[in-house]
């Protein structure tokens, strides 16, 4: 229960510092973008200390190593799969507008219109 109730006081904070981005229209903006950012801070640190809290910075951390894991493609890698989709679309697209203008070419020649 005690876990709800933190959950709740957080995001109670979320919605303050939100509020707060509201409530102080007339500030610079500066001052409103911290207040919630403040919200969300306050909201994370309570969140923090509980069960679901540490559970999902855990995953969090966990998915960032998984991340790290991953190879990346190198540049020249990454230009020819560029080069590969951009000529695939382009051949994509003239095979459509080569079977449209068939298809408009039958509709036609069917409706007793084409010359």
């Amino acid at each position: 229960m005690a876990d709800k109730i933190k959950l709740l006081i957080a995001g109670l904070l979320v919605v303050a510092g939100i509020a707060g981005f509201y409530l102080l229209a007339d500030s610079p903006t500066v001052v409103r973008v911290l207040a919630v950012l403040a919200g969300i801070g306050l909201a994370l640190v309570v969140a923090w200390f509980t069960e679901a809290g540490r559970a999902f910075f855990g995953f969090s951390r966990e998915s960032i190593d998984e991340a790290r894991k991953v190879v990346w493609p190198t540049r020249k890698e990454t230009l020819q799969m560029t080069g590969v989709v951009i000529l695939f679309v382009v051949v994509m697209a003239l095979f459509l507008w080569l079977v449209d203008g068939v298809l408009l070419w039958l509709v036609k020649l069917l409706m007793g219109r084409g010359n």
